[in-house]
């Protein structure tokens, strides 16, 4: 498929999927006119560099961890058992700065509620 299918089928812009490509997170065939053709399970590494993006992770980790998965009891298992301490320490970076936000939204609530109403 062209790019524009794969755009079309995972709802992701062309231009995303270039800069996937730039990242090294696709690897599309290239035909003799220069286009990109792209595989069926290219739907599918999209999907899962949507997911690991949204989730907070950067290009380069996604390039390192996208290899590493598969499908596991209808979900996604990670198999590269050298990424899994990757995973935690970036999970647990993530709790702590959710701890500090939380922290900061309280000290916004104690100086709204000491402030007089307008």
């Amino acid at each position: 498929m062209q790019i524009g299918e794969l755009a079309r089928r995972t709802g992701v812009s062309v231009r995303s999927l270039r800069y996937y490509e730039e990242q090294a997170l696709l690897k599309p065939d290239r035909l003799a006119n220069g286009y990109r053709r792209y595989a069926e399970g290219d739907v599918v590494a999209v999907q899962r560099i949507q997911t690991l993006l949204a989730a907070g992770l950067s290009s380069h980790k996604i390039e390192r961890i996208l290899p590493c998965l598969s499908q596991h009891d209808g979900g996604v298992a990670l198999t590269c058992a050298d990424l899994f301490g990757v995973l935690v320490a970036e999970r647990d970076d993530m709790l702590g700065r959710i701890d500090a936000l939380r922290a900061s939204v309280a000290a916004l609530d104690t100086v709204i509620a000491a402030s007089p109403r307008s």
